[in-house]
């Protein structure tokens, strides 16, 4: 999908954003509730674009916000005891079903809300960090859909080297202090040698301002180039953009939004797509299904984007099949 058809798709829906959640249900008819948790901005436009495409799946399943549905909304950012209050206040209005959005989220929510209905969106490896017992049998009252599996992470190496065939040098930007930081990292250095390349680790568990610095640390050695891993938090993707660009540093992130923003390529699962599909599974749980019965589900869809003007302001000439591959070109 070209940009300008995103936008006017993502415009189309954001109406839906605006409709109203805390009026009545008309009489005779049972109001429903879920609580949203995300630790992205409210007006952070793929929060926007994740909102609009929830509550117009639900639309289309038959649900009327305001009428026969309640969504509460919480925004955290990446302070954890906003995250924790937050995750207790959703859990005390006693909702239907809770949908956390992120792993940044996930914990704090499944702590508050015990027995809640909760569908995972945007979770890694949730068999691993303990969320669920099994992807096709979740067990308890959860279940949901993951963000990606490890193996993405040697794709990933793979396109840097396409786009930016000098690099010699790779930084990889990952939590070291989670299990899928680690993963990821020991993925990304058994593709190292095919592709000659040298990895330094850059930790991400340190604050946003220090990882800025250790970038332009990392860049100050020629023919170099960065890998920003799942998990790094989106919600000040800004600095972490700024300082690739500004050091002239050809990065590959996880997610289409990282380049909307103004990174230079990535390839990941669709993002926007998940919350459709979530909304199916809250659907079902509303109608009388248990977490228990629903598997948990991979990404169906990854998408390759790249931005050409980025490219461009690297000094990059993006091959053209490399360019013909993209799901989606950013002029």
């Amino acid at each position: 999908m070209s940009s300008m058809k995103r936008r006017e798709f993502i415009t189309l829906l954001g109406g839906a954003a605006a409709w109203p959640v805390g009026a009545r249900a008309q009489q005779g008819e049972r109001m429903r509730r879920i609580g949203v948790l995300s630790a992205l901005r409210e007006d952070d436009p793929e929060w926007v674009a994740r909102r609009a495409v929830f509550e117009h799946a639900l639309q289309a399943l038959g649900w009327t916000i305001g009428r026969d549905l309640r969504i509460d909304y919480r925004w955290t950012g990446i302070d954890p005891a906003t995250i924790e209050r937050f995750a207790a206040e959703l859990a005390a209005l006693a909702p239907d079903v809770i949908l956390p959005t992120s792993n940044l989220v996930i914990p704090p929510m499944l702590r508050a809300a015990r027995t809640t209905p909760i569908v995972l969106t945007q979770a890694i490896d949730p068999v691993g960090s303990g969320y669920v017992r099994s992807m096709a049998r979740p067990g308890g009252n959860v279940t949901g859909f993951t963000q990606f599996e490890y193996s993405l992470a040697g794709k990933w190496l793979e396109l840097l080297k396409e786009i930016a065939p000098h690099v010699t040098r790779v930084g990889v930007l990952r939590d070291p202090t989670r299990g899928y930081g680690i993963g990821q990292f020991a993925v990304i250095q058994a593709m190292a040698p095919p592709h000659a390349a040298e990895l330094t680790p850059i930790d991400a568990h340190d604050p946003v301002a220090t990882q800025s610095r250790e970038i332009a640390a990392f860049a100050s050695f020629p023919n170099s180039g960065l890998i920003v891993t799942v998990g790094v938090t989106a919600v000040r993707r800004d600095l972490v953009i700024a300082a690739a660009v500004k050091n002239r540093l050809p990065t590959i992130y996880p997610y289409r939004y990282y380049v909307a923003d103004g990174g230079l390529i990535s390839y990941g699962p669709a993002t926007i797509e998940q919350f459709r599909r979530a909304a199916g599974y809250v659907d079902r749980i509303l109608k009388g299904e248990k977490p228990a019965e629903l598997p948990g589900q991979a990404p169906t869809k990854y998408e390759l984007v790249i931005n050409v003007k980025t490219a461009k302001a690297l000094g990059l000439e993006v091959p053209p099949t490399l360019l013909t591959r993209a799901d989606e070109v950013i002029e």
